[in-house]
């Protein structure tokens, strides 16, 4: 495929998420244009938001009532996490009614258990994903932020485990930076967030251990809560860092997994048990997966259509 034909196949209409996502991060329409509006009216509709929310109970729930959590990759929140990756906001009313139930549940201080003494895995992502959905200006999620703050290690990462130190495994605190527009960071977002990119930027994106860990190397979606290299690219270059020198052997290893149509392969699907994955589960998982593993993927190529563009300043050739 030249070029253009790629974005042709990122906008046919079977994907109304996808062809937004096209119109707005690659062709940089404005969300005031009439076919942004009219194909971001049809998301909740048709494709893979539609089949999402078929699973979706009355109450607002998927899988269990009694945990957002669990089962992995099925339940309330792991469905919600893509949902706020496919364009759809707090304006559909099944995305407000599932909302509450963090607010009710993981959010509400009052209660022993909360989320705000969680891990920076779980705070990451309800804090970039209810912020997507366009309530970063509630308090409960401004307190989230600082939670991410809070916990950021002396080294400028983060760990979701007990550790002195950050691991490139954790990098859902600077994806939540990344979703809050700029003009909302307070002092202590910015500091935070420089000190995490550098953490990244230092260990240029996949460094870190003796030896390359495998699965970082194979492209996934959903990402859930787990790390690979156009994970890394994604947040980084979101985050404005597109002219770091630092950056270019993990811009290179993108471009040499691109195919020779302009396309990019989905590698793997999580948790990805595949060579070099060094673990094991005890219960075989239940999988949430969008496309076909080993075959070209929209997202795939969507999101590395858009950390070559940040970085070339136009669509790859």
């Amino acid at each position: 495929m030249k070029p253009s034909s790629v974005i042709d196949w990122l906008l046919e209409p079977d994907q109304p998420a996808v062809r937004y996502l096209t119109l707005v991060n690659l062709l940089d329409l404005s969300e005031r244009d009439s076919e942004v509006s009219s194909v971001r009216s049809d998301i909740g509709s048709k494709g893979w938001v539609r089949e999402i929310f078929q699973l979706q109970n009355a109450r607002g729930y998927w899988g269990s009532s009694e945990s957002l959590y669990d089962p992995k990759y099925t339940a309330t929140n792991w469905r919600m996490l893509v949902l706020s990756d496919l364009g759809i906001s707090r304006d559909e009313s099944r995305i407000s009614k599932a909302s509450s139930l963090f607010f009710e549940g993981w959010l509400d201080e009052r209660k022993e258990e909360n989320i705000f003494t969680d891990e920076i895995c779980v705070v990451g992502n309800t804090a970039r994903m209810l912020t997507r959905f366009g309530y970063e200006d509630d308090g409960r999620v401004k307190r989230l932020f600082d939670r991410i703050v809070e916990i950021q290690k002396e080294d400028g990462g983060w760990h979701c485990f007990e550790s002195d130190t950050g691991t490139l495994d954790s990098w859902e605190g600077l994806a939540a930076f990344a979703s809050l527009p700029k003009s909302k960071w307070t002092r202590k977002i910015r500091n935070s967030a420089e000190r995490g990119a550098e953490f990244y930027l230092q260990r240029h994106l996949f460094r870190e251990g003796r030896r390359r860990y495998a699965p970082w190397f194979r492209f996934h979606y959903p990402r859930h809560y787990y790390y690979d290299l156009l994970v890394g690219l994604d947040v980084i270059t979101s985050l404005g860092y597109t002219d770091d020198k630092r950056l270019k052997p993990a811009l290179e290893i993108l471009k040499r997994r691109r195919l020779k149509d302009g396309r990019w392969i989905l590698d793997a699907a999580h948790p990805d048990l595949g060579q070099g994955a060094e673990y094991r589960l005890r219960r075989k998982p239940k999988r949430f997966i969008l496309e076909k593993v080993g075959q070209p993927s929209k997202m795939i190529t969507l999101i590395a259509m858009k950390v070559l563009k940040r970085v070339e300043g136009d669509l790859p050739r």
